[in-house]
């Protein structure tokens, strides 16, 4: 296993890896009859939509706070006990902006392990139009955010995969050791699968009121998105899905296959510039030359954090080099800055590379419930999880596969329904988005869904990477699918003025 250093690998465990409340609202159906009205309390402001009650709360901090309503719903541990343990799920209501249409919105996060009500005000913007006539729901699944989390820890009480600077199988295996001990007797993480958490959404769907609901999924959510549609179609009115995860697909199997396709893919830019190319040179022998330089270990280096200002020492390895190039491969305007900096650390100047490593990977981890993440693929995806010799020839390594396997030998979990890989079939209307740079979920990864869907259409979204929902006009056609349920007439043509990021060819950005 390749030695990648704490926060390196910390971003490796993430697959994906952005409002004013409306007044009280009137549902009605299609033939106008009224619904009944969230009631209103008048001494607390809480409101009750269906059978859960709401109360006025904050989503995010900062410049991303969005206000909602909040809730909780209990739910079986074990579905299959409803009489036995019981488990709290948090869930986030944001009101209509207008006159609300029976059928809501659930968005199902990414990771897995991240939480909807956490992501969602990243994304947030991409839901105005829709919002316009839908409420939008957001239910942390079970083992993420405020939902019973399985949130592994280190030494220094840090969301985290190990609680050392020992990266090999055995720390990693120590750890998931101690992780599941702390909830030996009081939470079963067995019962934390996909599979269970579909169940959770339905009984939300129930609770709320709601005959039909239309699913938003990105990223992982799209797993989820697929598998309700599979188990309760009639209660599925669309399902949108962003950066594809078939439910033929292994996770994490092609991670590394598919970040250097999408590098080929972005690195073509630079070929096509002119100045790039005359600038900087060819950015992948720019970066074979980097890491045979790291080949032979760390380089030392002194820079300046990103965020505080404040000078720092450390060791620059090929695994920091290889987790920022992965996570900025996800949007191709961070990419963007790649060729340069490759350029740059091979004439010396290693210092921002690092800067940007320590940033974009800095606290990555709090956003993913490790042990929820081990629950969902160590029974889901790790028994067909194969090391790929070729993956030791790739920019990530088998590192992640050998992990992964590592830790789910200890980790407590249980087999996945028979029918799980079954893709999801019928003629449920579905949009499909890919972004065509995406490194992690690539647009054949949406050919495999669509293939089996007669109501469905694929987007796919030009130059762009992972997760295209508010991308361009994008939003528009979202809420236009909502609208009159049927991708498949869905007019796209707007998408196909996006343009290619252009590459930077120095400090000032893309110009000489």
């Amino acid at each position: 296993m390749r030695n990648i250093p704490k926060n390196g690998l910390r971003a490796a465990v993430v697959l994906v890896v952005v409002a004013l409340l409306a007044k009280p609202y009137l549902l009605k159906d299609k033939a106008g009859a009224d619904k009944p009205k969230a009631a209103v309390s008048k001494v607390d402001n809480s409101r009750l939509l269906g059978s859960i009650r709401f109360t006025p709360c904050t989503l995010a901090k900062g410049a991303d706070s969005l206000m909602a309503y909040c809730g909780t719903l209990q739910v079986p541990e074990n579905h299959d006990a409803p009489d036995g343990r019981k488990i709290t799920l948090a869930i986030s209501w944001l009101p209509a902006s207008g006159e609300a249409e029976p059928d809501p919105i659930f968005m199902l996060a990414g990771g897995p392990g991240q939480a909807a009500r956490g992501s969602f005000p990243m994304v947030s913007g991409a839901f105005i139009e829709a919002r316009s006539k839908r409420h939008i729901i957001l239910l942390d699944q079970r083992g993420t955010g405020d939902s019973s989390p399985l949130k592994c820890v280190n030494e220094q009480g840090e969301s985290a995969v190990v609680d050392d600077e020992d990266y090999t199988a055995d720390a990693a295996t120590d750890f998931a050791k101690r992780c599941a001990a702390q909830f030996e007797g009081k939470v079963d993480v067995t019962q934390f699968s996909s599979s269970d958490a579909i169940r959770d959404l339905d009984a939300a769907r129930k609770a709320l009121g709601a005959e039909q609901i239309n699913l938003i999924g990105i990223s992982y959510g799209t797993r989820m998105a697929q598998l309700y549609g599979k188990r309760y179609p009639q209660h599925t009115r669309t399902i949108t899905i962003d950066g594809i995860a078939p439910l033929e697909s292994v996770l994490g199997q092609d991670h590394a296959k598919n970040l250097e396709s999408s590098l080929d893919l972005q690195f073509a830019q630079c070929a096509k510039d002119k100045t790039c190319r005359e600038k900087l040179g060819d950015p992948r022998a720019q970066l074979n030359t980097l890491l045979a330089t790291l080949a032979k270990g760390p380089v030392p280096v002194h820079y300046r954090d990103a965020i505080t200002g404040e000078w720092k020492d450390g060791q620059f390895s090929s695994g920091h080099l290889a987790m920022l190039t992965r996570l900025l491969a996800y949007q191709p305007q961070a990419a963007s800055l790649l060729p340069l900096q490759f350029a740059e650390a091979n004439q010396g100047r290693v210092d921002s590379l690092m800067a940007l490593s320590e940033m974009v990977t800095r606290d990555i981890s709090d956003q993913i419930m490790h042990g929820m993440q081990l629950s969902v693929m160590c029974g889901e995806d790790v028994p067909d999880l194969v090391v790929d010799p070729e993956d030791g020839k790739r920019l990530l390594g088998t590192g992640l596969v050998e992990l992964m396997k590592a830790q789910c030998a200890v980790w407590p979990h249980k087999a996945r329904p028979a029918d799980f890989r079954t893709p999801l079939k019928g003629n449920l209307p579905v949009l499909i988005l890919s972004g065509e740079f995406d490194p992690v979920t690539p647009p054949r990864y949406g050919d495999m869904v669509a293939k089996h869907l007669p109501n469905a259409k694929h987007i796919i979204a030009k130059g762009q990477g992972h997760n295209v929902l508010p991308v361009g006009c994008m939003p528009r056609l979202f809420a236009k699918f909502l609208e009159s349920a049927d991708a498949k007439n869905l007019d796209d043509d707007c998408i196909k003025t996006l343009t290619y990021a252009p590459m930077f060819t120095g400090l000032n950005g893309w110009e000489p």
